[in-house]
């Protein structure tokens, strides 16, 4: 039985999330990169722009065996606030949404559940949207892994650092 399995999400800038992916147990593959939009291309520039309804996003493979689905998708749910509309923090615009884009159906029901379940952790209504999955496109290079290979970067010891912190306090035994 295969237990690789990839997700594409969006939570905010996608630094946030590729740095906290990459330091979980299980994960093998995390690319930054655009979701969905109406260009039929993407680029940080075009992106930020906010219109082209594209969604800053990750896409993550991990080891089922290693990292649960229900563990990896809590775990995207706590490092991001998913009750804000197209907004985390100072990060304002459509490409800033929470969102989860799947593959199938089965994705999409884990999805769901997984959304239901963090009702619970939140005051605020949860506005995480739940679509298919019709385009990726990888962020360039210099976006990939940033967290690491941009440490005096002032966003990343202001906004990043505070959310591999929070995560890693709820679930250290999921950290490598």
């Amino acid at each position: 039985m295969d237990s690789m399995t990839t997700f594409t999400l969006a939570g905010g800038c996608f630094w946030c999330l590729d740095a906290i992916f990459r330091q979980l147990k299980g994960v093998t593959a995390s690319i930054a990169g655009y979701a969905e939009g109406t260009a039929e291309d993407a680029s940080y520039y075009t992106v930020a722009s906010g219109k082209t309804g594209h969604a800053e996003s990750v896409q993550v493979t991990f080891d089922e065996s290693i990292l649960p689905a229900d563990a990896l998708l809590d775990i995207y749910f706590i490092l991001h606030d998913p009750t804000t509309l197209n907004r985390q923090g100072a990060d304002v615009g459509p490409q800033y949404r929470s969102a989860m884009f799947y593959a199938d159906e089965a994705q999409r029901q884990l999805f769901e559940q997984a959304r239901t379940r963090t009702e619970s952790v939140w005051n605020d209504p949860i506005v995480t949207e739940i679509d298919p999955l019709n385009a990726f496109y990888p962020a360039e290079s210099e976006h990939q892994d940033y967290f690491a290979n941009n440490p005096a970067n002032p966003y990343c010891s202001v906004v990043i650092s505070p959310k591999v912190q929070k995560v890693r306090q709820h679930y250290a035994q999921y950290f490598i």
